[in-house]
């Protein structure tokens, strides 16, 4: 017993004395979540009447605040999977450092891409569904790369840039080939929201790489957007191109251009918990095929029961080109009623 005191005194003044350093405690850690949850109704479902009561997102984050400017963060998300079972993933997971008096942050690991986040955050629905380039299969939120953020003005200029798989956070990573993301926005006048991505903004993306064995996978996004404490409004239009080399061919064996446009509002009634959202994305996925352009509309009103719950009512609506040949599968899901909740903890 004598010699395990002796141990436990000496052990820590002889790692000082060498200069070996014992991992420091975090000077902050914190623990949050966020979840939706929604009742559907397939309204367009005649035969059926299909309804069900869902937990379709649940996400729980850690975060650490290191000394040095060092933080951490990782979040896990519960979702549905494709056989209909709940599973579990990793969403994010990196380690950023900000300089001391610097306005840039450098992150590495799996991490958030450019543009899903910004779009979400104005949009601030994200309990209703995906944005129209997350929703149709063009981006999503994170991927495994590294990048770098930056925020000037307070706020008048923000960016991010990186090098990411381009895979998706969702999928294998790939091979060597890899994306380069990055936007900009400028707020170009100043109203009573002054985040990020609040005031008369004119935001700018693009996004360049090489799918697995090769070929192009471009992205390139206009928006202008207005937010005040009171209503939100935006407008985008991006341009798609998409094509496959396939593992030892020279020439692409498949090659497509599109088309997105997505206009959306947000109406916050004075001196109310109540708002109406209203939502229009009109997606071209491939301009020389003819009748496959999809136009979706979304409608509702929400409620701000606390800071920790919103309600939402709305109807989601599924439009087929003039000329496409509407199957009974996708009639009976283009039409939806739909009564979400979003809470954090």
């Amino acid at each position: 017993m004598r010699m395990i005191r002796r141990m436990a005194v000496l052990g820590p003044l002889t790692a000082a004395a060498l200069g070996w350093s014992v991992r420091p405690a975090p000077a902050q850690t914190s623990v949050g979540g966020l979840g939706y949850a929604q009742y559907l109704y397939q309204l367009s479902d005649s035969a059926s009447h299909l309804n069900n009561f869902d937990v379709t997102r649940v996400y729980v984050t850690v975060t650490g605040s290191f000394t040095g400017g060092v933080g951490t963060r990782v979040t896990s998300e519960a979702y549905r999977n494709t056989d209909g079972s709940l599973a579990l993933r990793l969403k994010f997971a990196y380690v950023a450092w900000t300089p001391e008096s610097s306005a840039v942050t450098f992150k590495f690991g799996q991490v958030q891409t450019p543009w899903v986040g910004f779009e979400d955050a104005l949009w601030d629905y994200r309990m209703q569904g995906q944005v129209a380039m997350d929703r149709n299969g063009y981006m999503t939120a994170s991927d495994f790369g590294a990048g770098v953020d930056g925020r000037w003005g307070p706020d008048r200029f923000n960016a991010q840039l990186g090098f990411y798989n381009g895979e998706n956070f969702n999928k294998a990573p790939g091979d060597q080939r890899k994306d380069l993301m990055a936007r900009a926005s400028y707020r170009v006048r100043d109203t009573n929201d002054s985040t990020w991505v609040g005031g008369l903004r004119v935001t700018g993306y693009a996004q360049l790489g090489k799918p697995t064995t090769g070929g192009q996978r471009r992205r390139f996004i206009g928006m202008l957007s207005y937010r005040s404490t009171h209503y939100t409004l935006a407008a985008e239009y991006a341009i798609t191109r998409d094509s496959v080399t396939g593992a030892g061919a020279i020439t692409p064996v498949a090659s497509r251009d599109g088309h997105v446009v997505s206009v959306f509002g947000v109406l916050h009634l004075p001196r109310t918990r109540w708002a109406a959202i209203a939502r229009l994305d009109r997606v071209d996925p491939n301009t020389s095929v003819a009748a496959d352009r999809t136009t979706r509309l979304i409608g509702g009103v929400s409620y701000q029961v606390s800071p920790n719950l919103r309600l939402l009512a709305d109807i989601d609506r599924l439009n087929y080109e003039s000329g496409h040949p509407v199957t009974p599968a996708e009639q009976a899901v283009r039409t939806q009623g739909l009564f979400q909740l979003m809470f954090t903890f």
